[in-house]
């Protein structure tokens, strides 16, 4: 299922031709085919194999400036999906038509797929790994090998495809001692393959810090958030670079281009080729580019769509993303990287006297005011740079912005999380409560 099926696919031209025949001055079709294979484990034991398909269409189109936006899945027939369009536009505003013309490249397709057999495979191997370890702990996880085909079809000879092959995989570790329950997670993205060893060796370590319950660090300590939990951070910090929230005068960093506004040791970029998540072109068929947000603490760029940037004055950067088929484009992140420091993990354990380390965490989506109050799932105190055990009933309160200014030491094991590439960091200025056991 590759892009050049989705390509020979006549569909998104007859929705075109049949748009304009009926008095639309512009129209769009966005197209995606996906094809999943997961893998599921519970128990310890196999569980399930399944097959998953979807494919939808998105047709965008305005007439008199007036846009409408029908979208269809599986089968559909043109007229109707014209029809739909041109009875929604009637109840909308004109407005500009922001359509991309082709660029000319073709783009080849991204990361390639495995066999299910070999799914299952790094699955048994992992959960052997850690029971071989941990005899009592409960595994549960999947494995997946997903297709998506993604193409972008317009009046104004637009037409852009490829075809994103990764691979996705989770487990749990559940271990209930007595009354005492933990619950251990992680996962990977990656194309081309995973690594089942890496993934228990860090669900082993989580298991041997978490052998002893102790009592929380109450006051402000230094926190240290790992690869895992550090994209909590960067979300607020990914909204106030998106450009709509520039116009709405929504984001502390309206009016800071070129000024210092978190630790100098920071740089913050994106990368059309980095990772899994790297993508050619958006979903306005505008190229990606490469673009440093912050250089060394100091606000550089902003991100946005065509409507986004032209109202901006930046024009796009290549960053307008449908959150779901049947949205409009809006200023979006491919990928968001974090550029690592020098210190791997336990050094940067051995720089707390007193502290907390936050892995995994409940809550924790703070505002665009980066204000923010979590509790803590799975945290562990350090005391003279060593892990001493669990805390529990534990929150961490602050503010993002200011956190990010009293940055300590930034990692050198940076890894994906979602689309967010980043090392674990450590930061002061945070508010710690917690039990006394």
């Amino acid at each position: 299922m590759g892009s050049e099926n989705l390509s020979q696919d006549t569909l998104a031209e007859q929705l075109l031709e049949l748009a304009i025949k009926s008095g639309a001055e512009a129209a769009e079709v966005y197209q995606s085919r996906s094809l999943s294979r997961p893998v599921f484990f519970e128990a310890n034991r196999l569980k399930q194999l399944e097959t998953n398909q979807s494919e939808g269409t998105a047709l965008r189109l305005w007439r008199n400036g007036r846009p409408g936006l029908t979208v269809a899945y599986g089968s559909v027939l043109a007229e109707v999906m014209v029809e739909k369009a041109l009875a929604l536009s009637q109840l909308n505003q004109p407005e500009t038509v922001e359509l991309g013309s082709n660029s000319g490249p073709s783009y080849p397709d991204l990361g390639e797929g495995v066999p299910v057999e070999v799914l299952v495979d790094w699955g048994k191997e992992a959960i052997a790994l850690i029971r071989d370890a941990y005899p009592d702990v409960v595994c549960n996880g999947d494995w997946e090998c997903d297709v998506e085909t993604t193409r972008i079809v317009n009046t104004k000879g637009l037409d852009c495809y490829y075809t994103d092959t990764t691979l996705n995989c989770y487990i749990s570790a559940e271990w209930v001692r007595g009354d005492d329950f933990l619950s251990v997670a992680d996962g990977q993205t990656k194309r081309g393959e995973l690594n089942p060893e890496i993934l228990a060796n860090q669900i082993l370590q989580r298991l041997i810090w978490a052998r002893e319950n102790v009592s929380s660090p109450t006051g402000r300590v230094p926190v240290l958030f790992t690869s895992k939990a550090a994209d909590m951070l960067w979300g607020t910090v990914q909204e106030a670079l998106n450009g709509k929230r520039v116009l709405e005068v929504a984001s502390p960093w309206a009016e800071r281009l070129g000024n210092l506004v978190i630790a100098p040791s920071l740089t913050l970029y994106q990368d059309p080729e980095a990772g899994p998540y790297s993508c050619p072109f958006d979903d306005e068929g505008t190229p990606t580019q490469f673009l440093v947000f912050i250089q060394n603490g100091i606000l550089q760029h902003f991100y946005g769509d065509r409507t986004t940037g032209g109202q901006l004055g930046i024009h796009t950067t290549g960053n307008g993303f449908r959150p779901g088929l049947g949205s409009y484009p809006t200023p979006g992140l491919f990928n968001f990287l974090i550029q690592p420091g020098s210190s791997s993990l336990p050094d940067l354990i051995q720089e707390l006297d007193n502290g907390l380390i936050v892995d995994q965490m409940l809550g924790g989506d703070s505002s665009i005011s980066g204000d923010f109050s979590i509790n803590v799932d799975l945290g562990y105190r350090v005391q003279n740079g060593q892990v001493i055990g669990r805390v529990k009933d534990t929150m961490v309160a602050g503010n993002i912005y200011s956190a990010l200014k009293q940055l300590v030491t930034l990692g050198n094991d940076a890894d994906w999380n979602g689309s967010c590439y980043t090392p674990s960091l450590i930061v002061e200025g945070l508010s710690t409560t917690g039990r006394s056991n």
